[in-house]
C-alpha cells in the first residue's frame, strides 16, 4: 500500500520507518527540508518539501493512489486541514490526524476524521507496557476524558455485587462478558467466576481502579 505522511518529526519519521519495514511504499511531506534527516539513510521513500494540505504537494506525494494518510505535524490546524483534504478531495480511505489539544478531538471526530489525542495515546502505551496484566483502554472518548477497559479482577471479587466494585473502585461497570455473551449489569448483579468485566473510568484514575480490582475486597455490609 502507498502511504503518505505529513510531518517528519519524531513520530512521522518513526512511522515512516515502521511502514517501510512492513513492506509499504511511503512518501513523507514536511515544510522543513532539514527534517528529513530524521529518516536516516535506510529510508527509500519519497521526501517532498512543502505544505501538507497543498493539493499540488499531495499529488506529488502520490495521494491519488494512496491507501492511507497520516497527519502528524506539530500543528493541530495543519493536521486536520490536510486530513480533510486527503479524505474529502482525494477519497483516501484510511486517514488519521494527530491532535495535541484533546478538547478539539470531539469536533474533528464529528467531521469523520479519526484523531489520536497525544496524551491519552501515550498514557495507554505506558500502561500497556508497565502494568503486569497489560491494562489499557479498549475505547476512549474523543476528548480523552473517559476510558473503557477490561479490568482484571482478584478472584475474591466473585460473589460480590457490581455495586460494591463500583463503590470501591470509583469506576462504572459498563458490561460483563459471561459465557460468551455481553451482559448489561445493574446494581443488584453479582460477579461470577469466569466473568470478563469492562469498566468506564476517568482518565488518570486507571492505575487506582486497577489496584482496587487486583486486591481482595472488603466484606460487603
Amino acid at each position: 500500500m502507498h502511504v503518505v505522511i505529513m510531518g517528519c518529526g519524531r513520530v512521522g519519521a518513526s512511522l515512516a520507518a515502521a511502514l517501510e519495514r512492513l513492506g509499504h511504499e511511503v512518501a513523507v511531506i514536511d515544510k522543513n527540508q532539514q527534517a528529513f534527516r530524521r529518516l536516516g539513510s535506510d529510508f527509500h521513500g519519497q521526501q517532498i518539501t512543502g505544505v501538507g494540505f497543498d493539493r499540488g504537494v499531495l499529488i506529488e506525494a502520490g495521494i491519488e493512489r494512496a491507501g492511507a494518510f497520516a497527519a502528524v505535524s506539530s500543528g493541530d490546524n495543519s493536521n486536520i486541514i490536510s486530513a480533510r483534504v486527503a479524505r474529502e478531495t482525494f477519497g483516501v480511505e484510511h486517514v488519521v490526524a494527530r491532535i495535541y489539544d484533546h478538547k478539539r478531538a470531539a469536533v474533528y471526530e464529528r467531521l469523520g476524521i479519526p484523531t489520536v489525542a497525544t496524551v491519552p495515546w501515550t498514557t495507554d502505551r505506558f500502561l500497556r507496557t508497565l502494568l503486569p496484566d497489560g491494562v489499557a483502554a479498549a475505547w476512549r472518548d474523543p476528548s480523552g476524558n473517559v476510558a473503557i477497559m477490561q479490568l482484571p479482577l482478584n478472584e475474591g471479587w466473585f460473589g460480590h455485587s457490581v455495586r460494591n466494585l463500583e463503590q470501591e473502585s470509583g469506576a462504572r461497570v459498563a458490561f460483563i462478558m459471561r459465557v460468551g455473551t455481553a451482559v448489561l449489569p445493574n446494581s443488584k448483579s453479582v460477579l461470577q467466576e469466569g466473568d470478563t468485566v469492562y469498566v468506564a473510568a476517568k482518565s488518570g484514575t486507571v492505575s487506582d481502579v486497577t489496584s482496587v480490582a487486583q486486591r481482595a475486597p472488603e466484606e460487603e455490609g
